[in-house]
Order: C-alpha cells, then sequence, then structure tokens
C-alpha cells in the first residue's frame, strides 16, 4: 500500500533539511575521522585497515536493509533505526580504548552507516511522488550540507579539542533524526525489484562487461586511496583540519556542475562515451602525479579541484557505459556488479594496500603507483575504445556494400 497524499513545498522542508544533515555527518567521517585514529596513535597501515573494513559491511547491511524496508513498508522508520544505530555506534567508537573494540564498533558502525544514503534517496523519490518536486533540488540540500560542514567543522573541532568530532558528529545526526521526525507520515516500500543471482552469473559472463569492471578497479583504486589518505597527507604536510575541510570543500563544490553539463551535453553514444572515459582516465593520471609532487597542504587543496572533473565524469560516464554494453535485461545486475566493484572492491584495496604503502614508503611513491594503476586502466578503456569504433566501421561497411 502506498499513501498517495499531495504534499506541499512547506511540508518537506524536513526533507531538505534531512538531506543537510545526513551529507553533513558524512563528511565529517569522510574527512576528519582518519584524523582523530591518527591523534589516537593509530598508524596508516592501521587506518587504512580500519577504512577497508566499511566495504565489506556493506556487502550485508545492503541487502538486509532492503528487506527490511520492503517487508515493513515504512522507510522514514528504517532511515531513523539506521540513523540511531549510527549514532549509538558512533558514541561507542569514540569511547573505545582497545583496536580489537575499535574494530568491532566500526564494523557495527558500518552496518548502520553504509546504506544510509540510497535510503535515503529511496525516502526522497517516494515523497516527491506525484508533486511537483524534484530529485535533485533534495539532492543540493545535501550537498550544501556536505560543502558547508567540510568548511567549517575543522575549526569547531579544533576549538573545543579531543571531542570536537564525537561532539559535532553527534549533533549533526541528532538534528538529522529530528528533521525525520518533523516529516509527514507515508507508507512506500523501496520499489526496487531483487536481482536474481543467475542475473548476476550471466552478467559476469560478458567478457566485454568484465573487461570494462577489471580496467574501471584500477582506475577505481588510487580515488578511493586519495579518499583515505589526503587528510593524512595534508596533516603530515602541517596542515590544519581546516585545510583538509577546504580540500574536501573545492573538490566537492562544482561537482553537481559537472554531473549537469554531462547530462546535457555528452552524447549517449558507445565510442563516444568509451573515448571520454579514457580521456578522465588520463586526467586521473595527471591528477596522482601531481599530488606526488606536492609539497605543501595549498597544493593538494588547489589539486582537488580536479575531482569535479575526474570522479564527476568518470562515474556518470561508466554508469551509462554499463547500460549501454549489457542488454537490457541484465542491466540492473550489471550496476549492481559496476557499483560493488568500484566501491567495494576498491576501497577494500585501497585501505589494506594504501595503508601499507603509505606507511612503509610514503606518500609520493603511493601516489606514483595509483598514477600508474591509473594509466593500465586508461589503457585498457583505449584498447576497448578501439574495438568498439572499428567493430562499428565494418558495421557501417558492411551495411553500404552494393
Amino acid at each position: 500500500m502506498r499513501d498517495n497524499t499531495n504534499h506541499s513545498s512547506a511540508s518537506l522542508l524536513p526533507l531538505g533539511l534531512l538531506n543537510f544533515f545526513i551529507y553533513g555527518t558524512m563528511v565529517i567521517f569522510a574527512a576528519f575521522f582518519q584524523l582523530y585514529l591518527k591523534d589516537i596513535g593509530m598508524d596508516k597501515f592501521e587506518i587504512g585497515s580500519l577504512m577497508a573494513v566499511g566495504p565489506l559491511v556493506s556487502l550485508l547491511a545492503h541487502p538486509f536493509w532492503r528487506r527490511l524496508s520492503d517487508r515493513g513498508q515504512n522507510l522514514r522508520f528504517i532511515l531513523l533505526i539506521m540513523m540511531t544505530g549510527v549514532l549509538l555506534m558512533g558514541h561507542l567508537v569514540f569511547k573505545v580504548d582497545t583496536f580489537h573494540m575499535l574494530y568491532l564498533s566500526m564494523i557495527l558502525l558500518f552496518f548502520f552507516q553504509s546504506p544510509l544514503l540510497s535510503q535515503n534517496n529511496s525516502l526522497i523519490l517516494g515523497y516527491i511522488e506525484n508533486t511537483d518536486q524534484k530529485f535533485g533540488t533534495y539532492r543540493l540540500w545535501g550537498s550544501f550540507g556536505w560543502t558547508l560542514v567540510a568548511l567549517t567543522a575543522g575549526p569547531i573541532i579544533d576549538s573545543i579539542g579531543q571531542h570536537g568530532i564525537s561532539l559535532l558528529f553527534s549533533i549533526m545526526l541528532m538534528l538529522g533524526i529530528g528533521s525525520a521526525l518533523l516529516l509527514p507520515p507515508i507508507q512506500l516500500t523501496t520499489n526496487t525489484p531483487a536481482i536474481r543471482f543467475t542475473d548476476i552469473v550471466r552478467t559476469l559472463q560478458n567478457k566485454t562487461f568484465i573487461a570494462f569492471v577489471i580496467f574501471g578497479v584500477l582506475v577505481s583504486i588510487p580515488n578511493s586511496i586519495n579518499g583515505i589518505f589526503m587528510p593524512l597527507f595534508i596533516s603530515d604536510l602541517g596542515g590544519s583540519r581546516f585545510q583538509v575541510g577546504g580540500a574536501v570543500f573545492l573538490s566537492t563544490i562544482f561537482e553537481v556542475l559537472a554531473f549537469v553539463l554531462l547530462e546535457r551535453y555528452l552524447k549517449q553514444k558507445m565510442t563516444y562515451l568509451m573515448g571520454c572515459l579514457t580521456l578522465v582516465s588520463l586526467l586521473f593520471a595527471l591528477r596522482w602525479e601531481l599530488m606526488s609532487e606536492a609539497s605543501t597542504p595549498l597544493q593538494i587543496i588547489f589539486i582537488q579541484v580536479l575531482h569535479a572533473v575526474t570522479f564527476g565524469g568518470f562515474f556518470y560516464v561508466g554508469t551509462k557505459l554499463t547500460a549501454l554494453i549489457l542488454p537490457r535485461p541484465f542491466r540492473s545486475s550489471g550496476q549492481a556488479v559496476y557499483t560493488f566493484a568500484l566501491s567495494g572492491v576498491s576501497g577494500i584495496i585501497a585501505g589494506f594496500l594504501g595503508g601499507w604503502i603509505f606507511q612503509s614508503f610514503g606518500p609520493v611513491l603511493l601516489y606514483k603507483m595509483g598514477g600508474s594503476l591509473t594509466l593500465l586502466g586508461a589503457a585498457g578503456f583505449g584498447i576497448m575504445w578501439y574495438h568498439i569504433y572499428k567493430h562499428e566501421n565494418s558495421s557501417i561497411e558492411h551495411h553500404t556494400e552494393p
């Protein structure tokens, strides 16, 4: 059953605030949690291995919460449970005093946190159905929360002291929970069809798609490494939390504009998209080369401006290509495999491998390695582009023969 009651813009104001506070909470964790772990005495490898737990836990967390939402048909209630779980587990993470307890509490935290954004997106779509409201409007609230909190959280944490991150994390979450409680009641499910195991198997039998995913992982691993270790790199160079936040701010402030331009001007043709993906991968390699040469926090901050073009272009174009490479019945399973490979597999490898290289050899070799992996991925995409281009031309010649 679904409540199709129309909601006014005023009644959906808490939905915008909910997005603001959820994304604001996420950026605190993404940008400053590594610095907290460093402050309590953890080395780079320990930090990386701890952050690698998230993608592993998400394998179980996503299907569990989706099934629970479909059974209960109340996304808002499930979201409230998840946010409350993140709040409680967050308190536990900041209170434990042994590495083993920290690992266990992080597993529990990731269990509640990893599906939070996808659950939130489903909630938005449910509330704006049969209204004149746009999904992008509420997603902009989230982007605003991410960028504003990224820029302001550093000085706030520094002014409060050691417990500043846990206090700010808790306040943002409690405000998010309060916003969710203010939303008008609505009954809905995720409305997402379950992906069958047989569809996954059939998808993995597509050699072109598997090659595409492997090259994508090669490009994605260095990006995940940068997401985990860039704050630590800035800190090692003597940078402040404000500068870390500034780097995150500049890396995301133009992301929405990049997506809008790509949606409007990018041609939906396989050869064109594959060529764009190759060029974006080369830009990624340039970005990591610049990072390996950086010697001041300010240089790193300005290099992050490339994030909008590289990350935005890579994942947007990659998602479009997944739909073109696979037959229509297997596109949903293909998107699931693509997302898991580029977010899950890449994140796991980035945490362990990146932490070991950073700890043992330093950031210069870390980013040099990232650039080399990216060039391998770009070469793979270039070869795929050539084969697709050659096949298309052969087809045209065949059809035009008298």
